[in-house]
């Protein structure tokens, strides 16, 4: 109609969020909130899983994201749940463990998205507190679903040759849930004459056995403290039946042996050997992760352990000739457990000797550090560790130096149980290493007068 005037609105949008108002909700959801950059180190954490885990903002911010975790969670961060972000850049409902800092252990849900903020990518995850039985169970099925794909998917790109020594690690993991399945292999072993290539067939058979084995693993972990009670016999036993039955098969007891047959023979047993110092550690990682070590505190002389350990390494540092040399304060008297402390220092001591070139110089260094440490380093002129690999040595399953791992055997477990023990008598273990200049590991421990 002529003389109206037609009016429009524009639309009236809600003003914009800022920063210190998004952080304050993040604080108030019902849910826990952390962002870490690929290296670990975590940028943010909300209020609702500070006040679950019992730290503040100041103890976390700048940590590794690993501080929250417990041991096994660690474990599957690092083999499946970092490489699926990287791989597939999300993860949906995976159960994991976090650490409070009372020690206790919180059961979880986590949903992570891993993007590309500025100049690093960075992974935002949400994490849901699991309180309910069901819960749990669907969650622990859903991680080993995802962890299980991701494996899958990596294993398939490996080597034709690579795949017996796979075969051969699951072996070990059937070793760790049934006596009865050992009995078995060692009876096979016992009557097999075959060739190396119809033991790696048998293998491949058994794999979806090994799988069905594994997922009764993860339902024992609900048992864990009781399995750990008997784990030890019922591994160790089969282990050394494995050893003498393989030691039969090369005398030719069950008939002639071949070339190739004595060098399939010998791989065999290298691998039994190495299982069994990997179970050890494995079940001494896990009896402290457990809470389930004991202390046995007293008071004595930093210089009679030192005196008490160096015979037991001097074999080494002759055959390798190396010089070695002892400065220890004669006040250095700390209270801890004298049987874990030599533990520790003989460890420390023979990575040394391993990781130092003939002609090289090991040295034992002890001295009072204030009113309340006493501090004992031990430091080589070996061949170091790289800046990036530094920060991991005290990480389970990582070896000292990388650059040797294929010719010095080792679990990469000794300096992660010599660290936890440390701290378990309230101390510390740390590390400094230059490549080419070696490396000094630093002990310390509660200084009596």
């Amino acid at each position: 109609m002529a003389g109206d005037v037609s009016l429009t609105r524009e639309p009236v949008l809600p003003p914009a969020i800022g920063a210190s108002e998004m952080d304050s909700l993040l604080d108030r959801a019902p849910c826990g909130f952390i962002s870490f950059a690929d290296n670990g180190e975590l940028r943010a954490i909300n209020a609702t899983l500070l006040d679950l885990l019992g730290y503040s903002r100041a103890d976390l911010v700048g940590r590794h994201v690993e501080t929250i975790l417990n041991v096994g969670s660690r474990i599957f961060y690092q083999t499946h749940l970092f490489p699926l972000l990287k791989l597939h850049g999300r993860a949906e409902e995976v159960f994991l463990l976090l650490r409070g800092k009372n020690g206790e252990d919180v059961g979880a849900l986590a949903n992570a998205v891993r993007r590309e903020r500025g100049d690093e990518w960075i992974t935002d995850c949400v994490l849901m507190r699991v309180v309910e039985r069901r819960k749990f169970e669907d969650a622990l099925l859903r991680a080993k679903k995802v962890a299980e794909e991701a494996s899958d998917e990596a294993h398939a790109r490996r080597r034709e040759a690579e795949e017996a020594n796979e075969l051969l690690e699951r072996q070990a993991v059937e070793l760790e849930l049934s006596q009865q399945q050992l009995l078995e292999q060692a009876e096979e072993l016992e009557t097999q004459s075959e060739a190396l290539r119809a033991v790696n067939d048998e293998l491949v058979a058994r794999t979806d056995e090994l799988q069905r084995l594994r997922t009764l693993a993860e339902d024992a972990n609900r048992a864990k403290s009781a399995f750990l009670a008997v784990m030890s016999h019922e591994l160790r036993t089969p282990l050394n039946a494995i050893g003498g039955y393989v030691q039969l098969l090369e005398m030719g007891i069950h008939g002639p042996v071949t070339d190739a047959m004595s060098e399939a023979l010998g791989r065999i047993s290298r691998s039994q050997r190495h299982l069994l110092r990997l179970i050890n550690d494995v079940l001494n990682l896990a009896r402290i992760e457990a809470g389930r070590v004991d202390y046995d505190l007293e008071t004595f002389a930093i210089p009679e352990v030192v005196s008490a350990v160096l015979p037991m390494v001097e074999p080494q540092l002759t055959a390798r000739r190396l010089r070695y040399t002892v400065n220890v304060a004669h006040d250095a008297r700390v209270y801890a457990d004298r049987e874990k402390v030599q533990q520790i220092l003989l460890n420390l001591l023979s990575n040394a000797t391993k990781f130092t070139p003939s002609g090289g110089v090991v040295s034992v260094d002890a001295h009072v550090n204030g009113d309340r440490l006493v501090s004992v380093q031990v430091r080589d002129s070996g061949v170091g560790i790289a800046p990036d690999h530094l920060e991991h040595v005290f990480e389970p399953f990582v070896q000292v130096d990388v650059s040797h791992t294929r010719r010095a055997e080792g679990t990469g477990l000794g300096l992660a149980i010599s660290r936890d023990l440390a701290r378990g008598m309230g101390g510390d273990l740390s590390a400094e290493s230059q490549v080419g200049s070696g490396s000094t590991f630093t002990l310390t421990l509660p200084r009596t007068a």
